[in-house]
């Protein structure tokens, strides 16, 4: 839906001594680090054998083994936690970092702020990733800020930062495998902020549709030219590492699998949650 290149860029740089902290909207956060996919469908539809039994759903994710530590839908709401994991990295004195996703909205919590001035002074390994697409849940960027960017926030708390186009997955991988290595290196905090689109509603399937705010679809359509799957694989054709006839095998292998996959899992049992139900945090 517009913004995969984000978490494929960023997660190929993520080791066993990282920690992933997500956003209300973690769903490619996730799967892009690998997680089970059959696991991460039970999860969403609350079936037991979830990654977390169920009772997190689609929201309170969670898979420590793809080191993905949490997501929840209150605006900025992990990002003083991912903090905290940098801090316990710095610590143990390993090489692990912090990675904080959050939307564009994100930035106008105050938490964001106390967590970016504490990372500075205090040369917390953490990364934080902003997915800016202009909108937070329903009112344009241009409604609420005096700027379009917001990695000057980074500038003002002396955070080495990088404003990349978030719909090219090379330049998001670049930007973040540079960064992560000096981050790991210097124990120094740094900042992405990634401008990509998200084309569908905050709540609805409709793409002209924001809830209840209507964006213009001549923008959301020229924004689909920047499709960051149809991107690579352009990329990709025009320097023969792939033709069309393997590009859709490989798509058609995926839709496949996901659609088996969907159907075994809405056919499981529902969760029956009681006092024996093992805790999984």
């Amino acid at each position: 839906i517009g913004q995969e290149a984000v978490p494929v860029g960023v997660s190929e740089y993520i080791t066993k001594d990282d920690f992933v902290f997500g956003c209300h909207r973690s769903h490619g956060h996730l799967l892009a680090l690998g997680t089970n996919l059959e696991n991460f469908f039970l999860e969403i539809l609350g079936k037991k054998n979830g990654l977390c039994a169920g009772i997190g759903g689609s929201m309170h994710l969670q898979d420590l083994q793809s080191r993905f530590f949490g997501s929840v839908p209150i605006v900025a709401g992990t990002v003083p936690l991912a903090l905290g994991a940098a801090f316990a990295a710095k610590m143990d004195q390993k090489s692990g970092l912090a990675v904080a996703y959050m939307g564009d909205g994100a930035v106008e919590e105050g938490v964001v702020h106390e967590s970016l001035n504490i990372a500075s002074v205090m040369k917390l390994p953490i990364i934080f990733v902003v997915e800016n697409n202009f909108f937070a849940s329903h009112m344009n960027i241009t409604e609420r800020q005096p700027s379009h960017f917001v990695a000057r926030y980074a500038a003002a708390n002396n955070i080495p930062f990088e404003i990349v186009d978030g719909n090219d997955v090379m330049a998001v991988s670049a930007a973040f495998g540079l960064m992560s290595k000096q981050t790991r290196e210097s124990h120094n905090p740094g900042f992405i902020e990634a401008i990509t689109y998200r084309w569908l509603g905050h709540v609805d399937w409709r793409e002209d549709v924001d809830v209840g705010v209507s964006r213009d679809k001549a923008n959301i359509d020229a924004w689909k030219l920047k499709d960051p799957i149809k991107r690579l694989y352009n990329a990709m054709e025009a320097e023969c590492w792939i033709d069309r006839r393997e590009y859709s095998k490989i798509t058609l292998e995926i839709h496949n699998e996901v659609n088996s996959l969907w159907k075994k899992c809405s056919e499981q049992p529902e969760t029956v949650l009681t006092r024996e139900t093992p805790t999984v945090f």
